[in-house]
């Protein structure tokens, strides 16, 4: 019987998810779920939404110096590559439980905005602005966003204009740490130094773009527990995306001024028996 519609195996995975919110509520941080070996790098994906009425200002956090407090967080575009895709259910499900509508354009293979491989981003990225109208949009970094400082500057500021000018707000997410296998091995420098890019992109547009740094969940370590890397050591299972869900919804709540909604509100829902997780052989 497939796992995915096993009653017996859909409970199992929901005690651990539910371990997994004690162990938030104890230390801040997910436990790590086991999957199997899995290469996800080049599979492509469809875009993925979620749709509820718009957000009601809910209170509670105090904004950041970025971005404007006065900004409601109602519809959410995420962007990225296959570990953005595989973040994807886990934040489509807490944006939902906050009443946001929330829409996935990250894609396998792809998702970036520099070089050869960004031209389905910039094809698509119009469109979804245009059609899903979103007031804030979240790019995070790909393990794809090679290219020279100056490239990366270049793309990142195309970014901006092409978000902003589309009415909306930007913030841009660092990749968590990954495996630099041979494939990411001759472009581990151009890797490690978009960050950096990013963040000096962002610091030139205040209230409109703002730059996090994921660390402060993952680490810098891929192969640390922390990091909650699956075993192909690139992508994160079901915890590990409800873990930045949670996190990100955190940060993004302290610029727009809402209280995310607790995570056992949406932490065990229909999600985590996603397709993406049956791929990384995640449990």
């Amino acid at each position: 019987m497939n796992s995915e519609t096993n009653p017996s195996t859909r409970r199992r995975r929901t005690v651990r998810l539910t371990a997994g919110i004690a162990l938030v509520t104890a230390t801040g941080v997910f436990g790590l779920t086991a999957c199997d070996d899995s290469d996800n790098k080049s599979e492509a994906t469809d875009g993925r939404s979620d749709s509820t009425p718009s957000a009601t200002a809910r209170g509670g956090l105090e904004p950041s110096a970025a971005g404007d407090k006065n900004v409601r967080l109602a519809k959410l575009l995420w962007m990225g590559d296959s570990i953005g895709e595989v973040q994807a259910p886990a934040l489509g499900a807490a944006m939902k439980a906050n009443g946001m509508e929330f829409k996935s354009m990250a894609a396998a293979g792809g998702g970036g905005v520099i070089g050869e491989v960004a031209e389905p981003t910039w094809e698509q990225l119009p469109k979804e602005l245009g059609s899903f109208k979103p007031n804030v949009v979240v790019y995070q970094i790909t393990t794809y966003d090679w290219g020279k400082t100056e490239e990366q500057h270049a793309s990142y500021e195309r970014l901006v204009k092409t978000v902003t000018d589309a009415g909306a707000e930007l913030v841009i997410v660092s990749a968590p740490p990954f495996r630099i296998d041979d494939f990411y091995k001759p472009h581990e420098a151009e890797i490690k130094a978009a960050p950096k890019s990013a963040k000096e992109v962002a610091d030139k547009h205040p209230g409109k773009v703002r730059f996090l740094d994921a660390a402060a969940l993952w680490g810098t370590d891929g192969a640390a527990a922390k990091a909650q890397r699956s075993n192909d050591g690139i992508h994160s299972c079901q915890q590990g995306s409800a873990a930045f869900a949670q996190w990100l919804g955190k940060e993004l709540g302290k610029q727009y001024s809402f209280t995310p909604a607790a995570v056992d509100r949406w932490a065990t829902g229909s999600w985590t028996g996603d397709k993406v997780y049956g791929r990384l052989g995640c449990k």
